[in-house]
């Protein structure tokens, strides 16, 4: 007998529709219950010892399902999990999200994702945590208009690690985003087996000044990295806000205290105010949610009083909290009374719940009573990066008081048609039942808002043939237009639960259950029971894992594995101070010699003696007659020169004009690349690579890389495998920490976090011949009609360089090439200085 484990991850929104095991012939299905029934024979299955949760929240994205089954010997078991999701359009794309798990080489691995958009594919782009340039000729992308067809089949020599490892490389994320076609209009309506799915994304429409209130929390445990974090995002924010738009920030702990009295135009002298505002808040006392959100709203309300703000302008409040509240009112519910009268149905309130400490059920009923939503911000590296991103999902409001209509005669049981806002790079969709005899022609009108006007969207689709267009192809599963509409309803059902009284309560829990268990999603009303053969724990149960408080999910993993030193040493966790294990005593990390002399009291003396006998010797082993010839430095820059098959041109930087530099600008070849130069320290401190087409920009410092595109970012560590395919270019970085970025027909662009002699980012080039004739820059002028002197009649290791006007001594020296990563090889190149 031997134990088979199925281990999957599946994104956070998706339900689970359906799991089963066929072990010899037989299916063990997965049976979806109301939760209650479940919780019966969970509860007994926990009472026999057995571990029974199958689902847990993994990551920020993700939860992850894991079943065993015990198999005999020769058996054949098969698995299989389904579930659905509805993909939402962020900052213009949509993203499939899979992770690529299978820890073990596989003979027959293989992964299909078929795309069908009627409307248009108008651009597709993938990329991989685990791709390398060996694993690229396993990855297949096919495309016409309408259809995509992406296929991952490495072979197992492929999937092998290198040196005969039996691991595979295959382990990590493989994402595809990619968006469709759109026009004025701003939608499609797409028709399948009795049901409609209106998708509405209008283009064209300019975007309405906004009026926002930042209310930040300052408390105590806002101390550290996060207000550090938080200080960073909010400047950047305030650099993104637009001359029409108005604004305000309020910081607080036990007290509020506004930056402004009035919200103020975001003019450049106003915004420069307010980013050394942003710079110099600091955290300390507690957390007064409830004064610091009526003000915000009094702010508003008297702006719109004495008419401070643009005609037809939408007022927006952004809370960032990291905490519940301790101060002043603390009863969350009487806060959430108090926000929402004051607010009156007059602004939306987006809520950002930064780490685990804060009640995400408190934040999320109060951005949901107002119009919002709430988000959690994970404590990490890039905090400041997922509030600059949310802050952009909300930047754009394109549309108010936007709501859909269909005939009467035509339709029924639409999900949600009123929404208060719509923003750039988002998308509305309403769902709903055809009835029996409805028209040939589903017709639908979208009406919404601009500043100083209304304005109306008219679209129709023909029954007939959007039923037999979705008919074609195989891979889709029929009906699933029906499902979508449940899945959006029970969505929404789950979402006005949050926001409803306890008497509507039970109405809407009523509807979503039923929903749940008609369509077999596990939603977290539902869990699915697992049954597995005879003699083996009978029942293990899958529950959806529910986002609320500090409970990211139910079934924790129990035990908690900590480094540990000798000595019983304690470690400092997380600014708690942790208890010392032999001596019960709480203390923070103290340094390991430290605590061995405290330890070991009577023997000071011999351990003091051992550590200055070893020093002794050490110091006459090191200290040679001479001092240690310097060790060979990487130059700032290596630059192959064109028409040159062998030599390069290192180049150091000596003096600046300026700590802002434009190294690279070639507009023929869309391409851009500055970077900000240390004289103090003799290195970038960040260098930025821009492309025109595709939009991309590729800001890099020593400690990590940051990809903007069409405004999302997202975060690397440097040495972390990427591999990212889009119209136009590629970019990939391996473990040794090059980043490069390639295509055919341009340069080669290369980043390194070099930490070899001479340590800092380093800029690489290769095909060079294929800069234009307009390549300028502190670099690129290199470029452009080179001229060579001849040797030195006394010296042949010195000659003259000269281009566009400017003169340069070149040297012959030996220096370290970082252009293949640690630890670099020696390189004899002619040396400027510039």
């Amino acid at each position: 007998m031997q134990e088979a484990t199925f281990q999957m991850e599946l994104p956070k929104k998706a339900f689970i529709t359906n799991f089963s095991m066929i072990i010899d012939g037989v299916t063990y299905p997965g049976n979806i219950k109301q939760k209650d029934a479940a919780q019966q024979q969970y509860s007994a299955a926990v009472a026999r010892g057995e571990s029974a949760g199958l689902v847990k929240a993994t990551g920020r994205k993700m939860e992850q399902f894991q079943v065993s089954v015990s198999v005999a010997p020769a058996a054949k078991v098969t698995f299989e999990l389904v579930y659905e999701e509805l993909l939402m359009r962020r900052l213009g794309v949509y993203e499939l999200l899979l992770k690529v798990q299978p820890q073990q080489l596989v003979k027959h691995l293989q992964m299909d994702i078929h795309i069908f958009e009627p409307q248009g594919i108008s651009f597709l782009e993938t990329e991989s945590t685990f791709m390398t340039n060996e694993l690229a000729d396993a990855l297949t992308v096919s495309q016409n208009q309408t259809k995509a067809h992406i296929r991952f089949k490495p072979t197992l020599s492929q999937q092998q690690k290198p040196a005969g490892q039996q691991d595979t490389v295959v382990d990590g994320d493989f994402i595809i985003r990619y968006d469709v076609n759109r026009t004025l209009s701003g939608g499609s309506i797409q028709i399948e087996n009795g049901y409609f799915v209106h998708y509405f994304a209008p283009e064209g429409l300019s975007t309405i000044p906004k009026n926002v209130i930042f209310v930040i929390d300052t408390s105590g445990s806002m101390m550290g990295k996060k207000i550090q974090q938080t200080r960073e995002a909010l400047i950047k924010i305030l650099e993104d806000l637009r001359p029409e738009d108005h604004f305000n920030l309020i910081s607080f702990s036990s007290e509020a205290s506004q930056w402004k009295p009035l919200l103020v135009p975001a003019s450049t002298q106003n915004v420069e105010e307010a980013k050394k505002y942003a710079n110099s808040i600091q955290a300390r006392g507690g957390t007064n949610i409830n004064n610091a959100m009526l003000m915000a709203v009094q702010l508003l309300d008297t702006a719109t009083r004495e008419e401070q703000l643009p005609l037809g302008s939408v007022s927006l409040l952004l809370l960032l909290t990291d905490g519940d509240p301790t101060v002043g009112e603390t009863n969350p519910k009487k806060i959430q009374k108090n926000v929402k009268e004051a607010i009156g149905g007059q602004y939306s309130l987006f809520c950002l719940g930064f780490g685990f400490d804060v009640s995400y059920a408190f934040l999320e009923k109060l951005a949901l009573d107002n119009g919002g939503l709430a988000r959690r911000i994970y404590e990490d590296s890039d905090s400041a990066l997922q509030l600059q991103d949310f802050y952009q999902e909300v930047a754009n409001p394109l549309l108010t008081t936007v709501s859909f209509e269909y005939p009467g005669n035509a339709v029924e049981e639409v999900t949600q048609d009123n929404f208060p806002l719509f923003f750039k790079g988002s998308e509305m969709v309403v769902a709903g039942k055809l009835r029996a005899q409805s028209p040939d022609v589903l017709s639908a009108t979208v009406s919404g808002q601009l500043p100083t006007e209304n304005i109306t969207f008219q679209m129709e689709s023909q029954v007939a043939k959007q039923e037999e267009e979705f008919q074609k192809p195989k891979y889709i599963f029929h009906g699933f237009m029906e499902r979508l509409w449940a899945y959006l309803t029970i969505h929404q059902l789950l979402e006005r639960m949050v926001s409803t009284s306890d008497a509507e309560k039970q109405a809407l829990e009523t509807q979503a259950l039923g929903l749940s268990l008609n369509y077999s999603f596990v939603t977290p009303l539902t869990s699915m029971v697992v049954t597995k053969p005879e003699g083996q724990e009978q029942s293990q149960v899958a529950e959806k894992p529910v986002e609320n408080g500090r409970t990211v999910f139910r079934h924790r993993a129990m035990g908690h594995k900590r480094p540990r030193l000798p000595g019983g040493v304690a470690l400092h966790d997380g600014g708690h101070d942790v208890p010392n294990r032999k001596s019960g005593r709480s203390g923070p990390l103290i340094p390991f010699y430290e605590k061995l002399m405290s330890e070991r009291n009577p023997d000071v003396g011999l351990l003091s003696g051992i550590v200055g006998d070893y020093l002794d010797e050490t110091m006459e082993e090191t200290s040679p007659t001479a001092p240690p010839p310097a060790p060979i430095q990487a130059p700032t820059f290596i630059l192959p020169l064109p028409g040159q098959s062998v030599d390069q041109l290192c180049v150091d930087i000596k003096s600046t004009p300026g700590p802002l530099l434009l190294l690279l600008s070639d507009p023929d070849q869309g391409l851009e690349v500055t970077g900000e130069y240390k004289m103090e320290k003799a290195q970038f401190s960040w260098i930025e690579v821009t492309f025109k087409n595709p939009q991309l920009q590729v800001h890099v410092s020593p400690e990590h890389v940051v990809v903007t595109r069409d405004r999302r970012s997202s975060q690397y560590k440097w040495k972390e495998t990427l591999f990212m395919v889009m119209p136009g270019l590629k970019m990939t970085m391996d473990k040794a920490g090059l980043l490069l970025f390639s295509s055919p027909d341009r340069v080669t662009i290369g980043l390194l976090s070099w930490d070899g002699p001479g340590q800092g980012l380093r800029l690489l080039l290769r095909d060079t011949d294929r800069f234009s004739s307009h390549v300028g820059g502190l670099l690129g002028r290199f470029y452009q009609g080179v001229a060579w002197g001849p040797p030195d009649a006394t010296d042949d290791s010195k000659r003259t360089l000269w281009t566009r006007g400017f003169e340069f001594n070149a040297t012959r020296k030996l220096k370290l090439d970082y252009q293949e990563g640690t630890p670099g090889t020696e390189l004899s190149c002619w040396s400027i200085e510039l």
